[in-house]
Protein backbone atom coordinates (compact mmCIF):
# COMPACT_ATOMS: atom_id res chain seq x y z
CA UNK A 1 0.00 0.00 0.00
CA UNK A 2 1.26 3.46 -0.94
CA UNK A 3 0.00 6.58 0.84
CA UNK A 4 0.04 10.08 -0.60
CA UNK A 5 -1.50 12.89 1.41
CA UNK A 6 -2.42 15.58 -1.09
CA UNK A 7 -4.37 18.07 1.01
CA UNK A 8 -5.51 18.54 4.58
CA UNK A 9 -8.99 17.32 3.69
CA UNK A 10 -8.04 14.09 1.89
CA UNK A 11 -5.75 11.10 1.74
CA UNK A 12 -4.96 9.07 -1.39
CA UNK A 13 -4.11 5.38 -1.01
CA UNK A 14 -2.74 3.22 -3.82
CA UNK A 15 -2.49 -0.53 -4.40
CA UNK A 16 -5.60 -1.17 -2.30
CA UNK A 17 -7.28 -4.52 -2.96
CA UNK A 18 -11.05 -4.92 -3.05
CA UNK A 19 -10.87 -6.89 0.19
CA UNK A 20 -8.99 -4.03 1.87
CA UNK A 21 -11.59 -1.57 0.61
CA UNK A 22 -14.42 -3.70 2.00
CA UNK A 23 -12.64 -4.12 5.34
CA UNK A 24 -12.08 -0.38 5.59
CA UNK A 25 -15.78 0.26 5.03
CA UNK A 26 -16.60 -2.14 7.86
CA UNK A 27 -13.97 -0.69 10.20
CA UNK A 28 -15.11 2.90 9.63
CA UNK A 29 -18.77 1.99 10.12
CA UNK A 30 -21.94 3.61 8.80
CA UNK A 31 -21.76 6.81 10.86
CA UNK A 32 -18.31 7.96 9.77
CA UNK A 33 -17.55 11.53 8.82
CA UNK A 34 -15.15 10.74 5.95
CA UNK A 35 -16.29 9.80 2.44
CA UNK A 36 -14.69 7.19 0.19
CA UNK A 37 -14.19 6.69 -3.54
CA UNK A 38 -12.50 3.62 -5.02
CA UNK A 39 -11.36 2.92 -8.57
CA UNK A 40 -9.30 -0.15 -9.45
CA UNK A 41 -6.92 -0.20 -6.43
CA UNK A 42 -6.87 3.60 -5.90
CA UNK A 43 -8.75 4.91 -2.86
CA UNK A 44 -9.52 8.48 -1.88
CA UNK A 45 -10.63 9.32 1.66
CA UNK A 46 -12.13 12.80 2.03
CA UNK A 47 -13.33 14.89 4.95
CA UNK A 48 -16.27 17.03 3.72
CA UNK A 49 -15.81 20.79 4.10
CA UNK A 50 -18.65 23.13 5.18
CA UNK A 51 -18.96 24.69 1.71
CA UNK A 52 -19.36 21.30 0.08
CA UNK A 53 -21.94 20.19 2.63
CA UNK A 54 -23.90 23.43 2.18
CA UNK A 55 -24.28 23.08 -1.57
CA UNK A 56 -24.96 19.37 -1.28
CA UNK A 57 -27.93 20.09 0.99
CA UNK A 58 -29.21 23.08 -1.00
CA UNK A 59 -29.14 21.38 -4.40
CA UNK A 60 -30.58 18.18 -2.91
CA UNK A 61 -33.46 20.21 -1.45
CA UNK A 62 -34.11 21.85 -4.81
CA UNK A 63 -34.22 18.50 -6.61
CA UNK A 64 -36.91 17.37 -4.18
CA UNK A 65 -38.86 20.60 -4.54
CA UNK A 66 -38.81 20.33 -8.35
CA UNK A 67 -39.99 16.73 -8.13
CA UNK A 68 -42.85 17.75 -5.86
CA UNK A 69 -43.99 20.51 -8.23
CA UNK A 70 -43.82 18.13 -11.19
CA UNK A 71 -45.59 15.43 -9.18
CA UNK A 72 -42.74 12.97 -9.76
CA UNK A 73 -42.18 10.02 -7.45
CA UNK A 74 -38.60 9.81 -6.20
CA UNK A 75 -36.38 8.30 -3.55
CA UNK A 76 -33.21 9.83 -2.13
CA UNK A 77 -30.38 7.69 -0.77
CA UNK A 78 -27.99 10.48 0.20
CA UNK A 79 -24.35 9.37 0.45
CA UNK A 80 -24.99 5.64 0.27
CA UNK A 81 -21.93 3.53 -0.56
CA UNK A 82 -22.49 2.15 -4.07
CA UNK A 83 -20.06 -0.52 -5.24
CA UNK A 84 -19.51 -3.27 -7.79
CA UNK A 85 -16.72 -5.73 -7.17
CA UNK A 86 -16.80 -6.98 -10.76
CA UNK A 87 -15.88 -3.46 -11.92
CA UNK A 88 -13.58 -2.65 -8.96
CA UNK A 89 -15.53 0.54 -8.34
CA UNK A 90 -17.16 2.17 -5.35
CA UNK A 91 -18.28 5.69 -4.45
CA UNK A 92 -20.28 7.72 -1.97
CA UNK A 93 -21.91 10.56 -3.88
CA UNK A 94 -22.92 13.85 -2.31
CA UNK A 95 -26.50 12.81 -2.97
CA UNK A 96 -28.31 10.40 -5.26
CA UNK A 97 -31.87 9.86 -6.41
CA UNK A 98 -34.11 7.32 -8.04
CA UNK A 99 -36.73 8.66 -10.45
CA UNK A 100 -37.17 6.42 -13.49
CA UNK A 101 -36.47 3.32 -11.37
CA UNK A 102 -38.19 4.53 -8.20
CA UNK A 103 -40.97 1.95 -8.41
CA UNK A 104 -38.45 -0.87 -8.73
CA UNK A 105 -36.70 -0.01 -5.45
CA UNK A 106 -39.60 1.48 -3.47
CA UNK A 107 -39.39 0.59 0.20
CA UNK A 108 -36.09 -1.26 -0.26
CA UNK A 109 -33.26 -0.96 2.26
CA UNK A 110 -31.12 -3.80 0.91
CA UNK A 111 -30.12 -2.51 -2.52
CA UNK A 112 -27.31 -4.32 -4.29
CA UNK A 113 -26.00 -3.22 -7.70
CA UNK A 114 -25.36 -6.83 -8.62
CA UNK A 115 -29.10 -7.17 -9.24
CA UNK A 116 -30.66 -3.73 -8.63
CA UNK A 117 -30.52 -0.64 -10.85
CA UNK A 118 -28.09 2.13 -9.99
CA UNK A 119 -29.47 5.53 -8.94
CA UNK A 120 -30.87 7.50 -11.85
CA UNK A 121 -29.16 10.72 -10.75
CA UNK A 122 -26.03 11.39 -8.69
CA UNK A 123 -24.79 14.74 -7.42
CA UNK A 124 -21.13 15.68 -7.03
CA UNK A 125 -19.99 18.91 -5.43
CA UNK A 126 -16.52 19.70 -6.74
CA UNK A 127 -15.62 22.77 -4.68
CA UNK A 128 -12.39 21.09 -3.53
CA UNK A 129 -11.38 19.64 -6.93
CA UNK A 130 -11.30 15.99 -5.98
CA UNK A 131 -8.05 14.16 -6.66
CA UNK A 132 -9.71 10.97 -7.91
CA UNK A 133 -11.73 11.25 -11.11
CA UNK A 134 -15.30 10.13 -10.30
CA UNK A 135 -16.49 9.77 -13.89
CA UNK A 136 -15.06 6.27 -14.54
CA UNK A 137 -16.41 5.11 -11.17
CA UNK A 138 -19.96 6.24 -11.90
CA UNK A 139 -19.70 4.79 -15.40
CA UNK A 140 -18.69 1.40 -13.97
CA UNK A 141 -21.66 1.58 -11.58
CA UNK A 142 -24.05 2.43 -14.43
CA UNK A 143 -25.43 5.76 -13.15
CA UNK A 144 -27.19 7.32 -16.18
CA UNK A 145 -27.02 10.99 -15.10
CA UNK A 146 -24.49 12.99 -13.13
CA UNK A 147 -24.73 16.59 -11.95
CA UNK A 148 -21.46 18.34 -11.06
CA UNK A 149 -21.56 21.65 -9.22
CA UNK A 150 -18.39 23.71 -9.12
CA UNK A 151 -17.65 27.43 -8.86
CA UNK A 152 -21.32 28.43 -9.15
CA UNK A 153 -21.77 26.33 -12.29
CA UNK A 154 -23.89 23.21 -12.64
CA UNK A 155 -22.99 20.81 -15.44
CA UNK A 156 -25.10 17.85 -16.56
CA UNK A 157 -23.47 14.66 -17.82
CA UNK A 158 -25.27 11.71 -19.40
CA UNK A 159 -23.84 8.20 -19.71
CA UNK A 160 -23.50 7.21 -23.37
CA UNK A 161 -21.64 4.11 -24.53
CA UNK A 162 -19.83 3.80 -21.23
CA UNK A 163 -18.66 7.43 -21.04
CA UNK A 164 -20.16 10.68 -19.76
CA UNK A 165 -21.06 13.35 -22.27
CA UNK A 166 -21.98 16.87 -21.21
CA UNK A 167 -25.59 17.77 -21.98
CA UNK A 168 -27.75 20.87 -21.92
CA UNK A 169 -30.76 18.86 -20.76
CA UNK A 170 -31.45 16.51 -17.88
CA UNK A 171 -33.01 13.08 -18.33
CA UNK A 172 -34.83 13.47 -15.01
CA UNK A 173 -36.16 16.98 -15.70
CA UNK A 174 -36.02 17.28 -19.52
CA UNK A 175 -38.34 20.31 -19.77
CA UNK A 176 -36.42 22.52 -17.33
CA UNK A 177 -33.26 24.58 -17.78
CA UNK A 178 -31.53 22.95 -14.82
CA UNK A 179 -28.34 24.94 -15.39
CA UNK A 180 -30.26 27.99 -14.12
CA UNK A 181 -30.27 26.62 -10.58
CA UNK A 182 -26.89 28.11 -9.51
CA UNK A 183 -28.15 31.58 -10.47
CA UNK A 184 -31.26 31.01 -8.38
CA UNK A 185 -29.14 29.81 -5.46
CA UNK A 186 -26.85 32.85 -5.73
CA UNK A 187 -29.78 35.26 -5.82
CA UNK A 188 -31.14 33.75 -2.61
CA UNK A 189 -27.88 33.01 -0.78
CA UNK A 190 -28.64 35.49 2.03
CA UNK A 191 -32.11 34.03 2.50
CA UNK A 192 -33.06 31.05 4.63
CA UNK A 193 -33.45 27.59 3.13
CA UNK A 194 -37.24 27.86 3.15
CA UNK A 195 -37.08 30.94 0.90
CA UNK A 196 -34.74 29.20 -1.54
CA UNK A 197 -37.13 26.26 -1.79
CA UNK A 198 -40.03 28.64 -2.38
CA UNK A 199 -38.05 30.41 -5.12
CA UNK A 200 -37.39 27.18 -7.01
CA UNK A 201 -41.05 26.20 -6.80
CA UNK A 202 -42.04 29.56 -8.26
CA UNK A 203 -39.43 29.18 -11.00
CA UNK A 204 -40.72 25.73 -11.99
CA UNK A 205 -44.32 26.97 -12.08
CA UNK A 206 -43.25 29.83 -14.37
CA UNK A 207 -41.21 27.55 -16.61
CA UNK A 208 -43.99 25.02 -17.16
CA UNK A 209 -46.41 27.42 -18.93
CA UNK A 210 -43.48 28.79 -20.96
CA UNK A 211 -42.66 25.27 -22.11
CA UNK A 212 -46.27 24.64 -23.07
CA UNK A 213 -46.38 27.86 -25.12
CA UNK A 214 -43.02 27.39 -26.86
Amino acid sequence: MTVAKNRADRVMLYDISWEQFENLLKDLGEHRVVRLAYDRTTLEIMTPLPEREHYKQVIGDLVKEIADVLDLDYESYGSTTWKRESRMAGVESDNCFYFQNEAAIRGRLDLDLRQDPAPDLALEIDVTNKSLNRFPIYAHLGVPELWCYDSSELKIYLLQNGEYVESENSLVFPTLAIRYLPKLIKENRVNCRRIIRRAVREWVNIELPNQANS
